[in-house]
């Protein structure tokens, strides 16, 4: 059944590109996200499928509505389903890869979606919809790239160790966490650490145009290949200086974060950051247990 599936996709993409039908899906889409979100009708560009998958956040899984088109993925948070969508993200096709989760407690029929800028794990309801999920996104991938010549990306960004996985420091193993001794993330390794254990920053050119928290284990390892790379040069290049901060210093890098990064086109494009999805002002996921999470993909026949 899903290998039928692959191989119709390449042919739906093509007679959904011109269609009434796939034009207005996509103004419904704008129209959910509304002027908070960016323009998505584009010469070419055809609604591949969508639907509801449970998102892997830093501080809990949140239900999040995703878009797959043939050249990017959406996604946002549910205000109103069907509805109202908020904090849309855009994510190009071209520099995204996906990997599979093996299936661990109660979190079944996961995989990773992998990018320069961002990653994080997805959850489907069920295993047929994860490889449904899965054998779209990895088509379009291929035609996208095929389509534009371009290799794939090597450096990706690390996919996040979720906050309650660690109550102490994973690199020191000593200093436990309180709302006083916070956790930060390494942005290399995604490890959760102490503020003492992340007290540098590096440039990571593929995240970020500003330098960005690290780990002490990899800003010894970047700083190494850094120098070695540099070592005809009678001076460090400035993104190698990192100046040890407080952790009071750094407190706000996680917003500063997520608003660094311009407007797609090129790259992900953030109205705000995990962080801040998992605060206040949204529907938690108890509240949105009566959502149809059940994606719909859409086939020749429905044009």
């Amino acid at each position: 059944r899903h290998c039928m599936c692959v191989c119709v996709i390449k042919d739906m993409v093509e007679r959904l590109a011109h269609s009434e039908a796939n034009a207005k899906r996509i103004q419904i889409v704008e129209h959910c996200f509304g002027s908070s979100g960016q323009p998505l009708i584009k010469p070419g560009r055809v609604l591949v499928g969508e639907g509801v998958l449970t998102k892997l956040c830093r501080k809990r899984n949140e239900p999040r509505q995703f878009y797959l088109f043939n050249d990017i993925l959406v996604y946002g948070s549910i205000i109103l389903d069907k509805k109202k969508y908020s904090k849309q993200h855009i994510i190009p096709l071209e520099d995204v890869k996906v990997q599979s989760i093996e299936n661990e407690g109660p979190w079944k029929n996961g995989w990773q979606i992998i990018s320069p800028t961002k990653s994080f794990a997805v959850f489907a309801a069920t295993p047929n919809e994860k490889a449904e999920w899965m054998a779209h996104i990895n088509k379009c991938i291929v035609d996208i790239l095929a389509k534009t010549s371009k290799k794939p990306v090597n450096d990706y960004a690390a996919v996040w160790v979720p906050d309650r996985e660690a109550d102490t420091c994973m690199h020191c193993l000593k200093a436990k966490f309180t709302p006083i001794s916070r956790r930060h993330h390494c942005r290399k390794c995604g490890a959760v650490v102490c503020g003492n254990c992340s007290n540098k920053k590096f440039l990571l050119p593929y995240q970020s145009s500003k330098p960005l928290r690290v780990c002490v284990s990899c800003y010894d390892t970047l700083s190494s290949a850094q120098a070695e790379k540099d070592s005809h040069l009678a001076e460090p290049q400035p993104s190698t200086v990192a100046t040890p901060r407080s952790d009071y210093e750094m407190q706000d890098d996680w917003s500063e974060d997520g608003k660094q990064h311009p407007p797609y086109e090129g790259q992900i494009y953030e109205s705000s950051d995990d962080d801040g999805e998992d605060e206040g002002g949204e529907q938690t996921q108890g509240e949105l247990g009566t959502i149809n999470t059940e994606p719909t993909f859409y086939q020749q026949g429905a044009m």
